[in-house]
């Protein structure tokens, strides 16, 4: 996960990734949080040219994130490098933590 913070605008743009090793047969993978109000289909990951997922969004500075990947819309997956992981409200699952 890379960071870069926009400080004249209180924005830090995150650019997410997903291994490949994630999810090497995988046909789509979206990312799925508290910035895109959960919607499974609102932030699409695009594969490079190595085999990983990656999408870049901006986030309000200065807060904490919840996110999980979705794949296949079947499997749900943590960002590996995630800055902490919480418990999910749903099933015996974490939940990703981005700070900014």
């Amino acid at each position: 996960m890379l960071k870069k913070y926009i400080k004249e605008k209180n924005i830090c743009r995150v650019t997410f990734k997903l291994p490949k090793e994630a999810a090497p047969e995988a046909r789509s993978v979206n990312i799925v949080g508290d910035f895109n109000n959960w919607d499974i289909y609102g932030t699409p990951l695009k594969r490079d040219t190595n085999g990983n997922f990656t999408v870049t969004v901006d986030l309000e500075a200065g807060r904490e994130y919840q996110f999980r990947y979705l794949i296949d819309e079947m499997r749900w997956e943590n960002d590996w490098k995630a800055d902490r992981y919480v418990p999910s409200p749903y099933g015996h699952a974490d939940n990703s933590i981005v700070t900014v």
